[in-house]
């Protein structure tokens, strides 16, 4: 494994747990018990890479082969049950480590598209599918909207970070320098959008609202 693809696994890891935590933070909200706390934050993690996969038809399932990825989201979820007393004091860390998930996920997510022979628009769906769904999947079961699609600018970013990371890709600019530019631009825009509050405009709907 070359030392870029090391990092990224780094990179990656440290984003599952953080995941993790988040979603044992949305279950407490609900007042859910230690399984519920685990199986939340055990598919915030890993979701968005198993819809992806089971999508794409990539089989076995990533997380089935490394069963270390099990022990390490659930062991985060649980591990956060004892300090979310101290968890607002971490709360610009957590954000900042959720940016870097999603830029790493995405990235990912078009690789193994990539790796399968997928198309171009199959290759930025699977990217933006592993970085964002397991938020979803954490709302959905949270009962609540899912956050990634109404907040700050989020599911765009993980758009905007797989196009430039495929476009940089297909002009032949080298891996690393590419990954530099890709968390770079990514990380960028969206710390940036938390900062300033950037959004995509809101499509909002109510029956009779405009008819006559």
């Amino acid at each position: 494994m070359t030392q870029r693809f090391c990092v990224l696994t780094y990179v990656y890891l440290i984003a599952i747990a953080a995941e993790a935590m988040s979603g044992a933070l949305a279950a407490g909200r609900r007042n859910m018990d230690m399984f519920g706390v685990g199986l939340i934050a055990f598919l915030t993690a890993l979701g968005g890479g198993t819809v992806r996969d089971i999508l794409l038809g990539n089989f076995p399932v990533t997380w089935t082969q490394h069963p270390a990825y099990i022990y390490l989201t659930i062991c985060a979820g649980l591990f956060t049950m004892l300090i979310a007393r101290f968890m607002h004091h971490l709360h610009r860390l957590f954000l900042l480590l959720d940016a870097m998930g999603l830029i790493a996920f995405t990235v990912i997510g078009c690789n193994v598209a990539l790796q399968l022979d997928y198309s171009l628009p199959v290759v930025v769906m699977a990217g933006i599918t592993t970085g964002i769904f397991g938020g979803i999947l954490r709302d959905i079961l949270c009962n609540r909207t899912p956050l990634v699609l109404c907040q700050e600018l989020y599911a765009s970013v993980s758009l905007l970070v797989a196009l430039l990371y495929l476009g940089l890709r297909h002009l032949g600019v080298d891996e690393d320098i590419n990954l530099l530019a890709s968390f770079a631009a990514g990380l960028s825009l969206r710390l940036a959008a938390i900062h300033w509050s950037w959004s995509l405009p809101v499509f909002s709907y109510e029956p009779g609202r405009w008819d006559s």
